[in-house]
């Protein structure tokens, strides 16, 4: 399972890469149409991550990975300690909702071995992640006990996410640059939502899911909660 880990990232060519910063950050903000209407639907992800999120909940601890421009807290009410793994932090440095969080780490690494969160979340993150294994591995031991890993992800992979990108950004990134946006994707998203489940059911043995669509195969997005993490298997990941 782990033998391709970790993956390389494709290259941007470079007529995109020139162009990528300014057009990864308009994107994240919904600015354009195609932006603006993906966000709408991606709603849907952040509403499962903060599903278990009872009114007048509170002391929880939370970890986001891959926390970009802050959005997910736009979708959970404040309950408790909240932490942030992000790499980019031009991403979330003049964001409002900076001051909702208490810690900001550029990578999972960083954060203390002791650290126990009652809450470990990510919203579309873990198709990016070419150490993917690792970071669940370490998910697993920071997670307190009764704890739940939570994660929403496209279903990458599948025709229908196929056709639901080419059809709305990937069309209107063609339009403005007569370049092809199925290079970026190639570059971001290194994990198909099939190899994405399979990681995470070995590193937790108590997993759920749901589609946003009919089934795996045919849906947009998936949402997992994952609880009792093995550990065993997270340490001998780590250390074996």
């Amino acid at each position: 399972m782990f033998e391709q880990f970790p993956k390389t990232r494709p290259a941007l060519p470079e007529e995109i890469a020139r162009i990528y910063v300014s057009w990864y950050r308009e994107n994240r903000e919904g600015g354009s149409a195609a932006a603006s209407a993906a966000q709408a639907v991606e709603s849907w992800l952040h509403r499962q991550v903060a599903a278990d999120l009872r009114p007048g909940a509170s002391g929880l601890s939370t970890l986001e990975l891959g926390a970009g421009t802050l959005n997910q807290l736009g979708f959970e009410p404040p309950c408790g300690p909240y932490d942030i793994v992000e790499p980019f932090a031009e991403l979330f440095r003049d964001s409002p909702a900076l001051a909702r969080v208490r810690h900001v780490h550029a990578d999972i690494r960083e954060v203390p071995a002791e650290a126990r969160y009652d809450r470990i979340t990510s919203s579309a993150v873990l198709e990016h992640l070419c150490d993917l294994p690792e970071v669940l591995a370490r998910s697993c031991l920071l997670l307190a006990e009764g704890g739940t890993f939570r994660a929403s992800i496209p279903s990458e992979g599948t025709w229908v996410w196929y056709l639901s990108w080419r059809l709305s950004t990937g069309l209107e990134f063609w339009l403005r640059h007569r370049l092809d946006y199925g290079r970026i994707m190639r570059h971001e998203h290194v994990n198909t939502a099939r190899e994405i489940e399979e990681v995470l059911r070995y590193f937790f043995g108590e997993v759920s899911m749901k589609v946003f669509g009919l089934s795996r195969g045919i849906s947009l997005f998936q949402h997992f909660a994952c609880a009792q993490p093995r550990r065993d298997r997270a340490h001998a990941y780590l250390h074996g």
